[in-house]
């Protein structure tokens, strides 16, 4: 009788044992994809806004008028968009074009080891292009942000 209780408690722990086990295992499973699905979104859209709204405050090199004032990225919009000079003859458009493209360039990395894996900017006024910028590959992951002021509509995503 004495042998008989022995094995039935043996048999308690071993089916105790078992189940901490099968619970063990699918916590790690569940951590496992929470951890994954963690690590997709690299990009916040505040990130998205607040670059867009800081590229516009930029000052460019384009000169309006004879009393140095330098246009920013939202006053070198609206003067492209009218086909304006800048003071030292440089066509508006190619100033805005560069400028964006060098602010681009140094604040999104783009490559397949890094988190970014492409952008793309448009900016459209009444529905036609001003401006479109485009590096790296388009991906199902993306974050974006829309700027509109008077009739000029600024899209900017980042993909990763």
């Amino acid at each position: 009788m004495k042998n008989k209780q022995n094995k039935s408690g043996q048999e308690e722990m071993i089916g105790f044992a078992l189940i901490m086990i099968v619970v063990v295992v699918i916590l790690l499973i569940f951590v496992g994809f929470s951890l994954r699905n963690s690590q997709k979104e690299t990009v916040k859209s505040y990130e998205v806004e607040s670059f867009i709204q800081a590229f516009l405050q930029y000052t460019t090199n384009c000169v309006d008028g004879y009393e140095p004032r330098y246009y920013s990225i939202r006053k070198l919009i609206t003067a492209c968009k009218n086909k304006e000079v800048c003071l030292g003859g440089q066509n508006t458009c190619e100033v805005l074009n560069s400028t964006l493209s060098e602010i681009i360039e140094k604040s999104w990395q783009v490559g397949e080891n890094l988190p970014v894996k492409g952008y793309e900017l448009k900016i459209l006024s009444n529905n036609k292009e001003i401006l479109f910028i485009q590096e790296g590959n388009s991906t199902s992951n993306s974050k974006g942000a829309v700027q509109y002021f008077k009739d000029i509509d600024i899209f900017f995503t980042a993909y990763y």
